[in-house]
C-alpha cells in the first residue's frame, strides 16, 4: 500500500471509529441493502475501477504519445499541485452537476443519494459504471503519466481528507458555529471547502425543510465552485432526513450494476421499462394559501402532486420554485409550465 493510500485509509478508519462512538451505526437507518451497496461499491472502486482507469490510461497514452511519458516530471510542485487540485475539482463539479440534470447519468449517480444516513462509507457509495466514467479520474491518470506523480499523490490525500470528512457524521464544523469569535473563520472555510453542513444539505431529502439543497451544493473539495456558479446554499444547519423522495427501495444489485441489472420495482427510475410521465395540465389549479407558509412549485411537470414538487425533478435540469405569500389568499397556480410569471398562471396554457 502506498503512503498516500495508507494516510487516506487511516483517516477513514479514525472517522469511522468516531462515528461508531457517536452511535451512528448503533442507531443507523441503513438496511441490509444499504450495507451491501456501501461495502461492495467501496471495494470495487478501490480495487478494480480506479486502478483499472490508471492502467488503461497509461497503456493508451503509451501507445499514442510515448514521447510524453514523464515529460513534465520536472515541473515545480508549487505549480503542479494547484493545477492538479483545481482542474480535477472543476471537472468533478460539472460532472456531478450534470449527474443531477441528465436522466441516464442520474440513474448511475442515484445510489449515492439513496442512503438514509451520512457517514464515511457514503463517500464511495456509487454505481460501478458511474465511477468508471468519472472524467477527473481519467484526468489524474493522464497527468500521472505526464510525470506529475508527486502532485497527484498529495492532491489525492488533501482531496479525500476534505471529501470524506464532508460526508462523515463527525460534524467537525459544528464547533465553528458555536463561537461568535470564529464567525469570520467559519465564513471563509464554508465558502472555500466542502463542510458537513454544506454537503449534508446536498444529501438532504428535500429542500422543503429549508436546509437541504439536493439541486445544488455540488462541490467535491472546493465549495467556491458552488458560490461562483450560483448553486450554493449555506445555512450552518444539518438536515433531519437524507435520501430521495419516493424512494422505492431498490435491491442493492440494481443500484450497483444498472443498467446491466435493473430494479424489479415498477415505480423505480432504474426499473425495466420505466418512463417518467408528464403530469402537467392544460388549466390552472386554484388553491387557498396561507400567509408566511412556504410552498414549492413544481417546474419540471413530472410531479404527481401538481402544482407542488414531489422530488420528480431528479435527473432533469429543473428545480422547484420556493414561494411564500404575505397574506392568505386564493392563488391560480400554473400547471402547464409555460407561464412567464411562475408560479402564477398567465393564460399560456390556452396557446
Amino acid at each position: 500500500m502506498s503512503i498516500d493510500s495508507l494516510i487516506i485509509a487511516s483517516f477513514m478508519l479514525l472517522l469511522g471509529i468516531l462515528e461508531s462512538i457517536g452511535g451512528l451505526y448503533h442507531d443507523s437507518k441503513r438496511t441490509k441493502d444499504d450495507w451491501w451497496i456501501e461495502v461492495l461499491s467501496f471495494v470495487h472502486s478501490s480495487t478494480v475501477s480506479k486502478p483499472l482507469i490508471v492502467i488503461i490510461t497509461a497503456l493508451a497514452m503509451g501507445a499514442i504519445l510515448p514521447m510524453w511519458q514523464g515529460a513534465y516530471g520536472d515541473t515545480s510542485l508549487w505549480i503542479a499541485l494547484p493545477f492538479v487540485l483545481v482542474v480535477d475539482d472543476f471537472i468533478q463539479y460539472w460532472y456531478h452537476r450534470k449527474a443531477h440534470e441528465w436522466a441516464w447519468l442520474w440513474n448511475l449517480h442515484r445510489p449515492h443519494h439513496t442512503g438514509p444516513d451520512m457517514g464515511v462509507m457514503v463517500t464511495f457509495r456509487e454505481n460501478i459504471f458511474y465511477v468508471m466514467i468519472i472524467p477527473n479520474i481519467w484526468f489524474l491518470g493522464i497527468v500521472t503519466y505526464l510525470g506529475l506523480v508527486q502532485a497527484v499523490a498529495i492532491a489525492l490525500v488533501a482531496k479525500y481528507i476534505v471529501v470524506v470528512s464532508a460526508h462523515s457524521d463527525v460534524r467537525w464544523d459544528k464547533w465553528l458555529y458555536k463561537h461568535k469569535s470564529l464567525d469570520g473563520l467559519a465564513w471563509i472555510i464554508e465558502r472555500t471547502i466542502s463542510t458537513p453542513s454544506t454537503h449534508f444539505a446536498h444529501h438532504g431529502k428535500s429542500s422543503k425543510d429549508g436546509i437541504s439543497n439536493p439541486t445544488g451544493n455540488f462541490s467535491n473539495m472546493f465549495f467556491f465552485w458552488d458560490v461562483m456558479f450560483g448553486t450554493a446554499v449555506i445555512t450552518r444547519k444539518y438536515p433531519e432526513e437524507f435520501g430521495i423522495e419516493n424512494d422505492p427501495k431498490d435491491h442493492w444489485a440494481a443500484h450497483l450494476y444498472w443498467p446491466i441489472i435493473k430494479s424489479d420495482k415498477a415505480n423505480s427510475e432504474i426499473g425495466d421499462g420505466y418512463h417518467k410521465e408528464m403530469t402537467s395540465l392544460k388549466e390552472p389549479v386554484i388553491t387557498q394559501v396561507e400567509a408566511g407558509k412556504t410552498y414549492w412549485w413544481c417546474s419540471c411537470g413530472y410531479s404527481k402532486d401538481q402544482p407542488y414538487c414531489n422530488g420528480s425533478h431528479n435527473g432533469t435540469k429543473y428545480k422547484p420554485l420556493k414561494v411564500q405569500f404575505d397574506k392568505s389568499q386564493k392563488i391560480s397556480w400554473c400547471t402547464c409550465k409555460m407561464t412567464k410569471t411562475p408560479p402564477y398562471c398567465d393564460g399560456s396554457h390556452k396557446d
